[in-house]
């Protein structure tokens, strides 16, 4: 700092010099509190306070400290040496449990220093950054500078801008998607792939009621401990409440389930969680009536937002699916389930199946129906025939949805995923070349064979076409030699003795006139 400043003063015609103590910068997309953020965004359960918590943390938005540099160049102060925090002096601990609060669970715990360096995420410099204590007030920034301030009460009082820019940077937007379709059309295979490619929560009827149960029955176990504080005992015994009202309703319906407007209930509370909030979620299935869905995305009478969209903006789906497909192909589909499934999940018996799919068909031919309810509200259902997809894996199904989803809006794969995911392709790629070097060989060997084949099949006919002609010459020509044989070779070969006999100096002469003296004709 001290060189700074002295090759400032060496020729302040041409350079003029400052040093800016900055207290920590954060805002869009965050870089110290990166690693808070990102365990509150993947829902970690609680979020690590290092040390003590209670270390004071100096701390500026980065379009503040833009803000003061801008200050500094256009008015060129006599003060060379300045100092630019917020006027948030707040502790570790408040920080992260703002965090918390406001994009995770809410829960926080004391952890020991040495911990922190077991976190992938967190540097050295990012540790001794947010464990510093120290208090720092800009006096001269404040008093000397007209600053139209981003954030100047500090992390606490900011965390919701905070939260949107974080969100905004890393297009960490929630992708909420609802799935619709008869029974036994695919749904749930082909959302459960849906949702590892896009990381987000699948959300189905049993899953999210079992969820819940449990969330109550854990929360009215606490209703005789001494250690909660007022309001945790008053919610804890609203939960033990509720938990009996939904026993005695379960109890008393017949058919074992219960009624809608609890499961209704169990749904919202999901979607409104803090991972449903974060990531996003597919709906497996539900809203399966108008009224169902009519309830559960009714807008929040609070809300702004929600009264001029007319639903609640926070849950409902961006994009919804409507899969489908005629009754024979899925009571077709239904019988190549293993016999497993079928044994140990009724729905899939052949009674359980077709009343299901007669109780979607039946409500499905009415008016007010689901896919109506979110065309009413401009969020049109699309449409998927899965009839010319009849795989198991279906990827001509999940990649006409995928195209209909768009791309993640969520934190890429991780390094130890993205490891397994190089791994698996240089499987894939090895086993890839194998198969199609031994395919390739295999296909050399056929034809080498086959070429052979047709080599010896056609020196067979080769050989039987000679023999033929050989035969066809021997017929043709046999009238001929026996004319020979008979008239003319006698008198020729006898001519040809006497020659050799008389060996005359004109032997052709000789021959020619034996024959015509011994023709047996003329004689």
């Amino acid at each position: 700092e001290k060189l700074v400043i002295k090759f400032g003063k060496t020729d302040k015609s041409k350079l003029m010099t400052y040093v800016v103590a900055s207290g920590l910068q954060y805002g869009r997309g965050e870089n110290v509190f990166h690693s808070f953020f990102k365990s509150a965004w993947h829902n970690e359960k609680e979020l690590a306070i290092y040390g003590a918590g209670q270390n004071f943390i100096p701390t500026i938005h980065i379009q503040d400290m833009s803000s003061v540099l801008v200050n500094i160049a256009d008015a060129k102060p006599k003060t060379r040496y300045m100092i630019a925090v917020d006027e948030g002096a707040t502790s570790q601990e408040e920080i992260v449990r703002a965090i918390s609060t406001n994009i995770g669970t809410g829960k926080v715990r004391f952890a020991q220093r040495e911990d922190a360096f077991t976190v992938r995420d967190i540097r050295q410099i990012d540790f001794d950054q947010f464990t510093v204590n120290l208090r720092m007030t800009a006096s001269f920034v404040s008093e000397s500078m007209t600053i139209d301030w981003q954030s100047q009460t500090g992390v606490v009082e900011n965390i919701k801008m905070m939260v949107n820019e974080y969100r905004t940077v890393r297009n960490l937007k929630p992708l909420r998607v609802c799935i619709l379709g008869p029974p036994g059309v695919g749904k749930s295979t082909i959302i459960q792939q849906l949702c590892k490619h896009y990381k987000i929560h699948h959300l189905k009827m049993t899953s999210v009621i079992e969820e819940n149960i449990q969330r109550l029955e854990r929360s009215s176990a606490r209703c005789d401990q001494d250690d909660l504080s007022e309001e945790d005992d008053s919610q804890a015994q609203r939960d033990k409440d509720f938990l009996a009202e939904l026993r005695e309703n379960k109890e008393g319906n017949d058919s074992g389930y219960y009624d809608d407007q609890y499961i209704n209930a169990f749904f919202k509370e999901t979607l409104m969680s803090s991972r449903c909030q974060n990531q996003g979620f597919i709906l497996d299935g539900y809203p399966k009536k108008y009224d169902h869905a009519k309830e559960l995305f009714a807008p929040d009478e609070d809300s702004e937002e929600d009264t001029v969209a007319k639903y609640n903006t926070l849950i409902m789906p961006d994009v919804v699916i409507s899969l489908e497909a005629k009754d024979d192909f899925l009571k077709e589909r239904v019988m190549t389930f293993p016999e497993s499934l079928v044994a140990t999940d009724p729905r899939y018996s052949e009674e359980g199946f077709l009343t299901r799919l007669a109780q979607f068909r039946r409500l499905n031919v009415e008016d007010e129906t689901v896919l109506n309810f979110f065309d009413e509200l401009e969020v049109h259902p699309e449409h998927i025939n899965v009839e010319d997809d009849n795989t198991p894996s279906t990827p001509k199904t999940i990649a006409a949805m995928k195209k209909l989803i768009g791309e993640p809006r969520n934190y890429g794969p991780t390094k130890e995923e993205l490891e397994e995911i190089r791994r698996r392709e240089a499987q894939e790629k090895l086993q890839r070349e194998t198969a199609e070097r031994i395919e390739r060989e295999r296909q050399e060997r056929l034809e080498r064979e086959n070429r052979e084949q047709r080599e010896a099949a056609w020196q067979a006919r080769l050989a039987e076409v000679h023999r033929q002609e050989q035969e066809v010459l021997e017929v043709r020509t046999a009238p001929l030699r026996n004319y020979l044989m008979q008239h003319v070779m006698p008198t020729l070969n006898q001519g040809l003795i006497e020659a050799i006999k008389a060996r005359p100096d004109d032997p052709i002469d000789f021959l020619a006139e034996y024959l015509f003296q011994h023709n047996p004709i003329v004689g």
